[in-house]
């Protein structure tokens, strides 16, 4: 094969869009398609963040095309000082073009790929364009990444907002088939991370219409997600603001609470992204809610174990919502955030607003540390029933408990174990057992009441650990044996 100057092939417009699309939206399945109505959904959630949008609409056509409404201010369609064509057509036609990169228009814009709507323009059959701003109605179409009609001038209107109705391309997708459930999911999540907007969807195959709508923002999040739990406080909000060199104005929102369960379910958002795999926001929440919390469980008598971050998470249920205009993301799939200022910036609102309320609602700090405390005692009593099953694996080379007279049958279901006070007694049982199945454990007097002591209490026990160790039981959180 010969490599010329022929061979340099250059991409005009959106055409290398359409030529390795899975650079732009991640694939061309399932996941892929349905990131064009969140590239759409973005912009306008983008307009609620700056102020101007109270509701979007989305709409599965019967067609099988999709459209979403905002009531923002409207795309420009001037001329662009710069291409000297409508800005309509250049936010559509162009890669990277928009006011996001603009900070005067908005301080922080959400979109994981940043490629915008033209990217939607790009792998679309048709899609057309209404936009509603200084009183008149303009339209525009388009196929496949190219403007098939001009900007035109279409009715009056007293509202301002825009809609962007578009239909995938068959020859792009392996799938052209919205799923309901799947874009509810992504819109209910936005509209708990952005109380101030109405987001109605509703699929017109089947008449379904969801309206989405929480004033509470992330406190009804967090009970959202405890629903099916026993919370064990009330949800906890905080939110603050700090100036960063590197990332500009930062905004914080995090809420949680504790249920009475054994796990942790932390969720963390950045300008309305899933970080899935977490970053800087989500260990400055941590190790700022282990340190809050250890400082007021010392000053205040309340700790009964050494306390560590695993205890105060155990039950806990968390939403973190970090604004962030210059997010830097990391990671496989580019959902860690990496920022290192804002880990900071987290921890020390954190630390300042809950030190604050633990003062103010010491009832619910108390029923936290507890929480803590009947964590670390679990923990501290599974690894001392670690350490006897590991003492009982060793009885294979003759290390035995206490005075322990084994039998030497190894099935348990053929053997019997006596336990019986004293040396004494345990003398006397030895001679008279069968040594193939009878084991004999002698033990020094009255032992532990266990039903009255903690478990750190009980497996220090000596007569408990040799019976432990002798019969080779074990301790487990989730069952209690």
């Amino acid at each position: 094969m010969s490599y010329t100057e022929e061979s340099i092939r250059v991409l005009e417009g959106l055409e290398a869009v359409r030529m390795r699309p899975a650079m732009y939206i991640g694939d061309v399945g399932e996941r892929g398609l349905h990131h064009l109505v969140h590239e759409v959904v973005d912009n306008s959630i983008d307009e609620a963040l700056a102020g101007f949008c109270k509701n979007i609409k989305v709409t599965i056509h019967a067609d099988g095309s999709c459209s979403v409404e905002d009531d923002g201010r409207g795309i420009p369609v001037g001329p662009h000082p710069v291409k000297q064509i409508s800005t309509l057509e250049v936010v559509m036609c162009t890669l990277h073009a928009g006011g996001k990169f603009d900070k005067t228009s908005y301080k922080v814009s959400g979109g994981l790929h940043g490629v915008g709507v033209s990217c939607v323009n790009a792998l679309s059959e048709e899609i057309v364009v209404q936009v509603f701003r200084d009183g008149k109605i303009y339209q525009q179409k388009y196929s496949r990444g190219v403007a098939t009609t001009p900007v035109e001038e279409i009715g009056t209107t007293n509202r301002t907002g825009t809609i962007v109705r578009f239909k995938p391309d068959p020859l792009i997708f392996k799938t052209t088939t919205f799923k309901f459930e799947r874009i509810a999911q992504r819109l209910q999540e936005l509209a708990f991370l952005n109380p101030a907007v109405e987001i109605t969807l509703l699929d017109e195959r089947t008449g379904t219409k969801e309206i989405y709508h929480y004033k509470g923002g992330l406190v009804d999040f967090v009970k959202y997600i405890d629903s099916l739990e026993t919370p064990l406080i009330k949800p906890i909000f905080i939110t603050g603001n700090a100036v960063s060199e590197n990332s500009g104005e930062v905004k914080v929102e995090i809420c949680f609470e504790y249920n009475t369960g054994y796990n942790e379910n932390l969720l963390s958002y950045v300008n309305n992204i899933n970080t899935i795999e977490g970053g800087t926001h989500v260990s400055g929440f941590r190790s700022a809610l282990t340190r809050t919390l250890n400082a007021y469980a010392t000053a205040n008598k309340l700790a009964k174990e050494q306390l560590i971050g695993d205890d105060f998470r155990e039950g806990l249920t968390a939403v973190i919502s970090v604004m962030v205009p210059e997010p830097q993301f990391e990671g496989q799939t580019k959902t860690k955030l990496g920022n290192g200022e804002i880990e900071g910036i987290v921890r020390t609102i954190v630390n300042e607003k809950l030190s604050t309320y633990l003062e103010s609602n010491p009832a619910v700090a108390k029923k936290i540390i507890e929480k803590a405390n009947l964590a670390a005692e679990a923990r501290i009593a599974a690894r001392k029933s670690r350490e006897l099953v590991r003492r009982k694996n060793a009885l294979e080379s003759g290390s035995l408990p206490g005075k322990l007279a084994d039998c030497s049958i190894r099935d348990p279901e053929k053997t019997e174990l006596f336990i019986v006070e004293g040396d004494s007694a345990g003398g006397s049982a030895k001679q008279g057992r069968d040594r193939r199945f009878q084991a004999i454990l002698p033990l020094k007097g009255k032992i532990l009441n266990v039903q009255k002591s903690r478990l750190s209490k009980i497996l220090e026990n000596e007569e408990i650990r040799s019976i432990f160790m002798a019969i080779g039981a074990g301790f487990s959180k989730s069952n209690g044996n």
